[in-house]
């Protein structure tokens, strides 16, 4: 690249954004990097672009710069655009951001216990029935899985509410690929269709939820960012019919631009604002090829801060959570350009078994992935964030069977406030720690009145941490300031349950005046174990640190625009040892 196309590309990302409206004749609009990049390359070949605004101003925005609409969606469309086609775009006044349309890939038996969601379908009965909590199993809670599609398979009989597709010129909604119905079974498989098959399927997390298959990912598991939001924009405008509370995205593409640009994660808020729970998978970028950490590699929609972003564990086969550990591939913070704490939490990832889609191209192109079965009754083992998040869906059906009128932000609160925090992951492998299903329906149950929430898991007794964040890029320098931690005294939890508005972002919230966690220096309570590679008291984007074998880690997603070949979620994303 020339210095003068280097300087041109700075000076289009650096651009203010300030709407669809008129401005000086020096107007520059300002581009997502990976249009940057395809600006720079001088090249005929079109790409797909994004831009927002009503559908008149599109409509003259077309034809006055004699561009193709490729697609229409709700407050936006998508054009083809060569580089100089882009370049002259960029230029137009009622045009102030623009945005590719960027392809996106995808991203138990152990489990249900290391979560304890058996112990929240089981319920307690309290002491003379005071402080009983009611067993639910995710009943009458629609669950839209956005993903390669849903097949028929004998664990997901009478479970599917709805099929859609809208997968760029295919219709099918079933899953030629594989994915999509290995995540299903996670949420809300049944666990007796495997009775003679495996033991080590005991079915989904909330069993008796209903499937929403919104087929978004072709028969490779990979499709474009518009086939996504017109996905979600189904799911919002159907979410009265089917009772759709929580989505699962366990799919993304490489960040390229703030999370207050980039069209996922607008859609992804756009959906929380109107009362839907949003989990998302953080995407598999945990470490290179030749085995070196990446940080800063979380990607869209997982750095959304209205998204439910979850980290993968490795159990190691166990139940107790002492042993658990953040897989090396899952990915970890802070967020690209908005340098935000993320994850949010984490749960097990790692050698997953649940649903084979019969037929589909995973096991057959892997055969090692099958496990047993035949048929409709096949089941395989996975592995990623992929199957991390829907780990973490189905709970959060649970939680609102149990208690309805939560909202996204009572769910986040409860379901972060529940885990029990990953020191050697830290806050950017693990967000506020390992989920903890059972003390997150406790805290949901009794309104968040009293204290730390101690429950036994795996015969151990296991205390949550109380912790719970929003952040939108400040939390970091504010807890290595000491500003950031917000203790939290029992006079405080009724009305922040009442109002959760009253937890700010930017702020470490923490349970209890005397909580463990505040006593953490915030190096180590960021970072985990990757403090201990540095001399320095903090860590800040793009410093250089060397693991223990004297390797400098990288920073930031090392995808491209044009990398379709991340599967997220699969075994090709290398499992960890177990």
């Amino acid at each position: 690249m020339t210095t003068k196309n280097i300087v041109l590309s700075l000076t289009l990302v650096a651009t203010s954004v300030f709407g669809l409206r008129g401005s000086p004749a020096e107007h520059r609009a300002s581009l997502s990097g990976d249009l940057v990049a395809h600006q720079a390359r001088r090249t005929g070949a079109r790409a797909r672009v994004i831009v927002q605004g009503d559908d008149a101003t599109l409509d003259a925005l077309a034809q006055r710069h004699h561009l193709q609409i490729l697609r229409r969606l709700n407050g936006a469309a998508v054009l083809a655009a060569n580089s100089a086609e882009l370049s002259e775009l960029a230029t137009d006044a009622a045009v102030d951001h623009l945005s590719g349309d960027l392809p996106v890939s995808n991203w138990m038996s152990v489990s249900n216990k290391s979560t304890a969601a058996d112990q929240v379908r089981a319920g307690a009965p309290g002491v003379l029935g005071i402080a009983a909590v009611a067993a639910v199993t995710g009943q009458g809670i629609g669950v839209a899985v956005l993903d390669s599609g849903v097949s028929p398979h004998n664990a997901l009989s009478n479970k599917v509410g709805a099929n859609v597709s809208f997968v760029t010129g295919d219709p099918a909604v079933t899953d030629a690929f594989g994915h999509g119905t290995h995540v299903a079974g996670i949420i809300a498989g049944t666990a007796s269709a495997a009775a003679y098959v495996t033991p080590l399927y005991t079915g989904g997390i909330a069993p008796n939820a209903k499937i929403i298959n919104v087929r978004v990912l072709g028969a490779d598991g990979t499709g474009l960012v518009s086939d996504v939001i017109a996905g979600i924009e189904w799911v919002i405008n159907n979410r009265s019919t089917y009772n759709i509370r929580v989505i699962n995205l366990s799919l993304g593409h490489p960040v390229f631009e703030s999370a207050t640009t980039d069209p996922l994660c607008v859609e992804v808020q756009k959906a929380v604002d109107n009362g839907i729970v949003v989990v998302v998978a953080a995407g598999n970028k945990g470490k290179t090829p030749d085995g070196r950490t990446i940080l800063g590699g979380i990607s869209s929609p997982g750095n959304s801060p209205a998204a439910l972003t979850v980290g993968a564990l490795n159990t190691f086969g166990t139940v107790s959570r002492s042993d658990d550990a953040v897989t090396t591939y899952s990915s970890r913070g802070p967020t690209r350009f908005d340098h935000a704490v993320k994850p949010d939490l984490a749960a097990p990832g790692n050698k997953i078994l649940s649903l084979e889609a019969n037929n589909s191209v995973l096991p057959g192109l892997y055969p090692t992935l099958h496990v047993a079965g035949k048929g409709n009754n096949s089941y395989m083992m996975l592995s990623g964030t992929s199957m991390a998040a829907p780990m973490v869906s189905g709970a959060v059906a649970l939680l609102l069977q149990g208690t309805p009128s939560m909202s996204p932000a009572h769910v986040k609160l409860v379901m972060q406030s529940g885990a029990t925090y990953v020191a050697s992951g830290g806050m950017m492998g693990a967000g506020a720690g390992s989920a903890n299903f059972w003390a997150s329906r406790k805290i949901a149950a009794s309104g968040f009145v009293g204290s730390l929430v101690n429950t036994v898991v795996g015969g151990l007794g296991v205390t949550a941490s109380g912790a719970s964040f929003w952040d939108k890029g400040t939390l970091a320098d504010r807890l290595y300031t000491g500003d950031g931690y917000r203790l939290l005294s029992l006079l405080d939890l009724p009305k922040i349950w009442l109002n959760p508005s009253l937890l700010h972002y930017g702020d470490l919230n923490l349970i209890g005046l005397t909580n463990p966690l505040a006593q953490v220096r915030s190096c180590p309570l960021l970072w985990g174990v990757v403090s201990t590679w540095t001399t320095e008291n903090q860590i800040n984007w793009g410093d250089t640190v060397n693991d223990p074998q004297g390797q400098s880690i990288m920073w930031g997603d090392s995808g491209t625009a044009d990398d379709t070949s991340i599967m997220w979620g699969d075994s090709m994303a290398s499992p960890d040892p177990q």
